[in-house]
């Protein structure tokens, strides 16, 4: 961002060095960014202030009372970095910015939309219309995301029906309609195409009913109808009948759409209706978008982190992250109530707009009416995700009971991962890692490794590395963490996995924000953590031998009944991690072995293996090839090398 260019005034404290109040007084009196840090380095709460100096010092006197998550937050900071902005529009929204990007533990945010469809215009000479769920800043434009997929379809097909827009994927530039690289469809010849790809119609024309296509996906259709009216009047006084008479056949169209429409506002003006409700930790928030008057879309979002937060801070944060990605801003703008920085974006979507834009929390009459409809919607959207939720916990498999129950562990195996090593004499070793969540494999989060400070065949060496690498990250990144963890292996492998995992316990010295704990199925680790300290990850290795479970401390191995469908699990996993590190380690080996055969011919280098092998498919093939398909590749001399190895 640009602002974030300008504005590279960075100023850390640690509360632990010096006292408080020095460290505050180092603050500027200007705008800006705060960004809360614990122990680890991680940003646990982002804020912005219009006076950096007094917002942060709040935090911390001890006179001001703080509700109880709050309290947390600041028993957890450990560090305050600061974002010096120009003005208070500025720090508004770089910290919407940061706060999408990081989501912080403590703050709001909405979930991810991008299971959302939208309608995209491409950036192109000649732009094409299509439905996507991947958004590309090339400076396309993207209308949506539609939730109601009913109503996607319903604009896509007017737009189909009413104007004349190219549906091939053909990238048609000056040059290509020049040359004639692209031929005319059948929608031309139905009338659905004007034919761009063969110059049939200009830029300009074709621009201009792009911008029309824009008007109407934003829900101005009755400005739109307007405008064409008045085209169709010049196109017959002009007597270009025909034209007037397309004009008209569109204006016919938009109308029978806009009818379908229904009427909510009679003041025919443009507002965006923000409601939220909220419950436990989920909120839901609804947009009721209307244009000259008429319903023309609804999108709602799910956030998280609201768990002890105001109504103002929850509408806050929705209306930022909204209209931060948003293509249009509305005259007037209805909220359930104001919050502290109100005025800032009043201010903000104004100068986005470049005319006023009211704010306005409606309570009597038709304004407050549609304000309890959006209510009753986002009501009905967080009772549906509360059903969903219990519905999902109702069908976690019977497995992972039977499991919890046969292996003694002490929380329900829902995230179970894996790991599995393989090499041969110690030459390319790899290792793999899968991820089973609720007893299905989840693709998604499997991972590959190269063994990388382990020579010669050292499994459990191998094994240490390979956890060690990835948990250090998992807990960096503040990733889910696994109830359960497989090694495949007897008694060595397990010791280097405990041995990991007890590490990163220690060096968790927090004990709130502890993330990586060890627990044997029936006693936690030595006894130096309590249940309330330590996330408790159980561990176990799964002998291939006898199919024995070993478990930390344990001497003996275990066994689980033959015909347990608990052990048919555990033994799907490893040989899923088994399938998964054999793949790796074969396609490394093929790869080196191929590469060394040819690399041992003198002349012979990485470049002209690499012709060889794309000319003649193998090494077989190139072992076979004639002297004279060889010259065509590599020469003379190089190719008499090369039959004279192979005849060795």
């Amino acid at each position: 961002m640009m602002m974030q260019e300008k504005s590279d005034i960075i100023i850390r404290i640690d509360k632990k060095d010096i006292a408080l109040d020095e460290k505050l007084s180092n603050f500027p009196n200007t705008p800006g960014v705060y960004q809360f840090k614990n122990i680890n380095g991680k940003i646990i709460y982002v804020g912005k202030a219009k006076n950096l100096r007094n917002r942060v010092r709040q935090y911390f006197h001890k006179s001001r009372s703080l509700d109880a998550k709050t309290e947390t937050l600041v028993s957890k900071v450990t560090d305050v970095e600061i974002i010096v902005t120009d003005s208070e529009v500025e720090a508004l929204i770089l910290e919407a910015v940061l706060i999408k990007k990081l989501k912080p533990r403590y703050n709001v945010f909405l979930r991810d939309d991008k299971s959302f469809p939208y309608i995209v215009i491409t950036n192109e000479p000649y732009p094409r219309i299509f439905v996507t769920r991947r958004i590309i800043h090339d400076g396309s434009k993207y209308f949506g995301p539609y939730t109601d997929v009913k109503n996607l379809r319903s604009s896509l097909k007017m737009v189909r029906e009413i104007f004349k827009v190219r549906s091939c994927n053909y990238h048609l530039d000056e040059e290509s309609i020049r040359k004639r690289k692209y031929k005319i469809c059948l929608d031309y010849h139905i009338k659905k195409c004007e034919g761009p790809c063969e110059g049939l119609v200009s830029q300009e024309h074709y621009l201009r009913m792009i911008k029309e296509v824009e008007q109407v996906l934003r829900g101005k259709t009755d400005s739109l109808i307007s405008q064409l009216a008045q085209e169709m009047d010049e196109h017959s006084d002009a007597l270009r009948f025909e034209a007037a008479a397309a004009v008209r056949d569109k204006i016919t169209g938009l109308r029978n759409y806009s009818e379908r429409q229904k009427i909510v506002d009679a003041d025919l003006l443009d507002r965006d209706i923000f409601s939220v409700t909220f419950e436990d930790d989920d909120a839901c928030g609804v947009i009721f978008k209307i244009r000259d008057g008429k319903m023309v879309g609804r999108q709602h979002y799910y956030l998280s982190g609201v768990e002890g937060k105001e109504e103002p801070e929850i509408v806050s944060q929705l209306v930022r992250s909204y209209y931060l990605e948003a293509d249009y801003f509305p005259k007037e703008i209805l909220l359930p109530c104001l919050f502290e920085d109100s005025d800032v974006i009043q201010d903000w979507l104004t100068s986005k707009r470049k005319e006023k834009v009211s704010i306005i929390v409606p309570k009597i009459g038709d304004k407050a009416k549609l304000m309890g409809m959006c209510k009753a919607n986002a009501r009905y959207l967080l009772d549906d995700l509360k059903v969903q939720k219990l519905k999902r916990g109702e069908r976690l498999p019977k497995v992972l009971e039977l499991l919890q129950k046969d292996l003694h562990l002490p929380n329900l195996p829902r995230r179970i991962e894996c790991f599995d090593i393989s090499n041969i004499q110690g030459a390319d070793a790899v290792a793999s890692l899968v991820v089973f969540e609720d007893g299905k494999p989840k693709k998604s989060d499997y991972r590959k490794f190269k063994i990388k400070t382990v020579e010669g065949p050292d499994d459990f060496a191998s094994m240490k590395e390979v956890i060690n690498r990835h948990y250090t990250k998992v807990v960096e990144e503040n990733k889910p963490l696994p109830e359960l963890i497989i090694v495949d292996g007897g008694k060595g492998q397990l010791s280097s996995a405990v041995e990991v995992i007890t590490g990163l316990s220690k060096r968790i010295s927090n004990p709130p924000d502890r993330r990586a704990g060890i627990e044997h199925p029936t006693r936690l680790n030595n006894g130096q953590a309590s249940n309330d300290e330590l996330k408790k990850i159980s561990i176990i290795g799964l002998a291939k031998r006898l199919e024995e479970v070993h478990f930390p401390g344990v001497t003996d191995p275990q066994s689980i009944p033959k015909t347990s469908s608990s052990l048919k699990l555990l033994q799907r996993i490893r040989d899923e991690a088994h399938r998964f590190a054999v793949e790796y380690h074969r396609k490394l080996r093929t790869k080196r072995t191929l590469l060394t055969e040819l690399d041992l011919i003198k002349g012979v280098g990485k470049k002209r293996s690499k012709e060889l092998l794309e000319a003649f498919g193998s090494v077989q093939g190139v072992k076979f090839a004639t002297s004279e398909q060889l010259v065509e590749i590599v020469g003379e001399k190089v190719a008499e090398k090369i039959k004279e190895y192979f005849q060795e």
